[in-house]
């Protein structure tokens, strides 16, 4: 008797076959999975003049998956916040206007989560919205 564990011609289709390196994250044996990714540099270089920003908005990345938004409300987010430590990032001073463009997108992808508009948004993440804004305001 052979062991099927050695035979080469037992054919074995149940369960998770992974070949190669993963990288990433992956769900198994779930009806319905909702998984977050934020990709931003955290240790990216900024000038000391933007170091509070930096902290604020990463942050706002780092508890962006536990407010319940829906997929286009959090991509928008991520997005816009990635935006404000791309112009931030470096030691040279950003462009004003950037900046200012930048925290108002920021803002702006907010605001839907603020007011409640936003797929998901309950009314602790609605005070979330609202404490990040005015934060991102009085940079």
């Amino acid at each position: 008797m052979s062991d099927p564990r050695h035979d080469a011609t037992a054919n074995q289709t149940s369960g998770l076959h992974i070949h190669g390196n993963v990288t990433g994250q992956i769900a198994v044996g779930n009806e319905q999975v909702t998984q977050n990714q934020i990709n931003y540099t955290a240790a990216a270089e900024v000038a000391p003049e933007h170091t509070e920003l930096a902290e604020l908005v990463r942050e706002l990345l780092a508890r962006l998956p536990e407010q319940g938004l829906g997929e286009t409300e959090r991509e928008d987010t991520e997005a816009a916040a990635n935006e404000v430590l791309d112009t931030i990032s470096g030691t040279a001073e950003p462009e004003p206007g950037r900046l200012r463009r930048a925290l108002t997108l920021l803002r702006g992808a907010l605001a839907p989560v603020a007011t409640g508009v936003a797929a998901g948004a309950t009314a602790g993440s609605q005070q979330w919205a609202q404490d990040a804004i005015a934060s991102l305001s009085g940079m």
